[in-house]
Order: structure tokens, then sequence, then C-alpha cells
């Protein structure tokens, strides 16, 4: 049986069980950031009637850098032509 009760008795211990319990969240909180933003590229790419193909669609919900994801979502809703998507038209 596992638990996450466990007495941490050492200062050491607590501060670094602490620090680790923090940065899992972080992690956690910005995974769901990119998750949702790529789910936004998507859902605009779709409603403007284009039609993802998988490998843009992997690329998309495999990105995890959200400056990245943001700058694509505002392409998608101004773009031209699915291509455009990863290189912005001249």
């Amino acid at each position: 049986m596992t638990s996450t009760d466990w007495p941490v008795y050492s200062p050491f211990a607590r501060e670094h069980y602490g620090r680790g319990l923090k940065e899992g969240e972080s992690r956690g909180r910005a995974a769901g950031r990119a998750e949702e933003a790529a789910r936004s590229v998507l859902l605009v790419l779709t409603a403007r009637g284009f039609d993802v193909p998988d490998d843009t669609r992997a690329r998309i919900t495999t990105c995890a850098d959200l400056d990245q994801l943001r700058t694509w979502l505002i392409r998608a809703a101004t773009i031209p032509s699915l291509p455009f998507l990863f290189t912005p038209p001249t």
C-alpha cells in the first residue's frame, strides 16, 4: 500500500519532497496549458474548414512551447491556406 502522507522527518527530506511536489505540479499545469493551446489551434483550423493532415495534427499536439502555439493560433485565424501555419506569409 502506498501513501503520500508518509512522515518526512529530516529537514533535508522535507525540503526536497516539497520542492519535487511543487515542480511536478508546475510541470503539470504547463503541460495542461500546452494541450489546451494545441486543441485551440486545431479547433480554429477545423472551424475554418481546413482538413488537417495527421502529420500536421501531430506536430501541433506534440508541441510544448506555449509561445509557438500562440503564434500558430493567431496564424490559424488568419492564414489563407494550411501550409502558411508553420511558415508565415511573406
